[in-house]
């Protein structure tokens, strides 16, 4: 039994039966279902224009603004499914971090999280009900002209975030945060256990005001070894999700570089894993033992290249993706801000146009 209110859009018949859901649920669509992550963004002229001298977090909370930033690439591209135009440390802001997107560097911290006590002084900051309005109004003013088009709830996962709580911002290979989780394994926990309520709560509020699925993102999860990510990370993962198990809606994990933890990040509870491009995604399938859903993987490089290139990888990927239950077709990590969107476009009206072409 669902928790979600009647009126939810996979209550009240808008997107139950939709190709993406139905996909994540294993049900095989005759074609994939297709939409990109980071397809709200820096790649459309629109975004671009609306957004102009308005700060990064500002427009992810701003109700308003944030919906049709969300809108555009549906509008313009015919994708199934919009993902809420948000920010992996929007839900940090909201429960009181001091944080702000650096131009050309990105999430910068005020002041990083590197001992118990600063754990404990975290502990004290709370993600409430009314922090988090502006992120509910802003999703249910989407779903209100999505229609039937199902929208999917963002989050990143809780190493993500305590990854940039560690490091005070971006990192390449999280030498801190890799360091704590084993110096002081009882704060890492501690923080660990923070950042996995702050995550559930943030997807709940997405999910109750009319998401219709969550995605979790574990952008930097690439960066640990499987023995670490099984025995320091996934478990907080699994408490996240948790927090929306009783919503009954689906819900999808991504990483990068994560092609040897796909089954452990399976094992937190969701319906479909995504895939990024350096695994293929039968050889996904078969290490997720053949029963997932899988999502990706175009290489995002490729967008630059001749249709010819993109075309035949393609029909490889949507090929491959016939060895899961079903597949949802996407990259294998975000739109980059110089692609052109006519080829964004292009690449859903032909996903739309396989219709049983690719496997004969």
């Amino acid at each position: 039994m669902s928790s979600l209110p009647s009126t939810h859009p996979l209550l009240d018949g808008r997107t139950a039966d939709s190709a993406l859901i139905r996909a994540y649920r294993g049900d095989r669509p005759a074609t994939p279902p297709v939409w990109f992550m980071r397809q709200a963004g820096r790649s459309l002229p629109e975004y671009r224009s609306l957004r102009e001298g308005v700060p990064m977090l500002d427009s992810c909370l701003d109700p308003a603004m944030a919906s049709e930033i969300t809108l555009q690439p549906v509008r313009r591209h015919g994708v199934d499914a919009g993902i809420f135009f948000s920010d992996i440390v929007i839900p940090l802001r909201l429960a009181g971090v001091g944080v702000e997107i650096v131009p050309g560097r990105g999430p910068v911290l005020d002041s990083p999280v590197r001992t118990a006590e600063d754990v404990k002084r975290l502990a004290d900051l709370v993600l409430t009900d009314e922090a988090l309005t502006p992120v509910s109004e802003g999703v249910a003013t989407t779903v209100a002209q999505l229609g039937r088009t199902p929208l999917i709830g963002f989050a990143g996962a809780p190493f993500t975030l305590a990854a940039y709580l560690v490091e005070g911002g971006p990192s390449k290979e999280h030498m801190r945060a890799r360091a704590m989780m084993h110096a002081d394994p009882d704060a890492w926990r501690a923080l660990m256990e923070w950042t996995a309520d702050v995550t559930g709560r943030f997807l709940r509020a997405q999910l109750l005001a009319g998401a219709s699925a969550g995605q979790l993102f574990d952008s930097w999860a690439g960066s640990l070894s499987p023995t670490d990510y099984a025995s320091h990370v996934a478990w907080a993962s699994h408490r996240a999700l948790d927090a929306v198990r009783d919503l009954g809606t689906p819900l999808v994990h991504f990483g990068v570089g994560t092609g040897d933890i796909l089954a452990t990040m399976r094992d937190v509870g969701v319906d479909a894993v995504g895939v990024d491009w350096r695994t293929p995604l039968d050889e996904a399938s078969r290490r997720l033992g053949g029963e997932t859903v899988v999502q990706g993987n175009l290489d995002p490089a490729l967008l630059a290249a001749p249709w010819s290139v993109i075309e035949t990888a393609i029909d490889d990927i949507v090929r491959r993706g016939e060895a899961a239950p079903a597949h949802v077709f996407n990259l294998g990590h975000g739109v980059p801000p110089e692609t052109d969107p006519a080829v964004l476009t292009r690449i859903v009206e032909y996903v739309h146009s396989l219709e049983g072409s690719v496997s004969q």
